[in-house]
């Protein structure tokens, strides 16, 4: 259970590498966050990500978990609720792909949606269930301001996010009520691994601010939060050019 300062006290990371999934959790276990769990492929990576977690004080597992394998995912996750309640659950998994080679790649374009939708809808309903079942927690689903307009620069990327972000906010909308919340994050341009070797985009953020924002949100209880805040007013203005000018523009 959360403690009275709305920590969760059990984490569960889906993409257990992730920049910003290993931010949150380091920023939560410096809170009062004890258990941790990373799911992803077997990895060196894997395992030195939990090692550091457990130098910070955390009882740290790691569970095999493949978002391109969806049938395994009841039994794997099923598997971590099975050893107690989960107070929060990030959904940090996904791939940026390279536009121009996806385009002529069509098999890598479909990869790309099926990391980042299709396994991450497996993945989220396997884990709401489970949260529904025990009364409580948090799924906290990272989507992308890529998703509030497709672009011609990654449109690939940013319709994959786009259909992420509307099953998330539907997903919550079912399960208003519940005891379960789901908080939708959607950050810009993020300094990591993921973005190395891109031109940066304005209001650049970095995983530690987008974890700071995760746990403000986790308080507040927020249905969606943008990282940076202003990112909100940005694609708000974005959103409503006319598609002729759209095109033009250097986005």
């Amino acid at each position: 259970m959360k403690d009275a300062f709305g920590t969760p006290q059990s984490l569960l990371v889906l993409g257990g590498t992730s920049e910003i999934g290993l931010a949150t959790a380091r920023r939560l276990i410096a809170r009062r966050t004890r258990t941790v769990w990373l799911a992803g492929r077997p990895s060196p990576a894997l395992e030195t990500a939990a090692a550091g977690l457990r130098a910070l004080g955390a009882e740290v597992r790691t569970v095999a978990f493949d978002a391109l394998d969806p049938v395994a995912h009841e039994e794997k996750l099923g598997k971590v609720f099975a050893e107690g309640d989960i107070d929060m659950v990030l959904l940090a998994f996904g791939v940026l792909g390279d536009q121009a080679h996806d385009e002529e790649q069509p098999l890598s374009a479909v990869r790309i949606a099926q990391t980042n939708y299709t396994g991450a809808v497996s993945a989220g309903l396997v884990c709401a269930k489970a949260l529904q079942e025990q009364g409580h927690g948090s799924l906290v689903v990272l989507s992308s301001v890529a998703g509030e307009r497709a672009r011609r620069a990654n449109f690939i990327y940013g319709s994959s996010k786009a259909g992420l972000d509307a099953f998330a906010q539907g997903l919550g909308d079912a399960l208003h009520g519940t005891g379960v919340h789901v908080m939708v994050v959607r950050p810009g341009f993020v300094r990591s691994k993921m973005t190395t070797g891109l031109p940066e985009a304005p209001l650049a953020t970095t995983p530690e601010a987008v974890a700071a924002a995760i746990e403000t949100g986790l308080r507040r209880r927020s249905e969606t939060v943008w990282v940076p805040g202003t990112m909100r007013f940005v694609m708000s203005a974005l959103r409503h050019v006319p598609r002729p000018l759209f095109r033009r523009l250097p986005v």
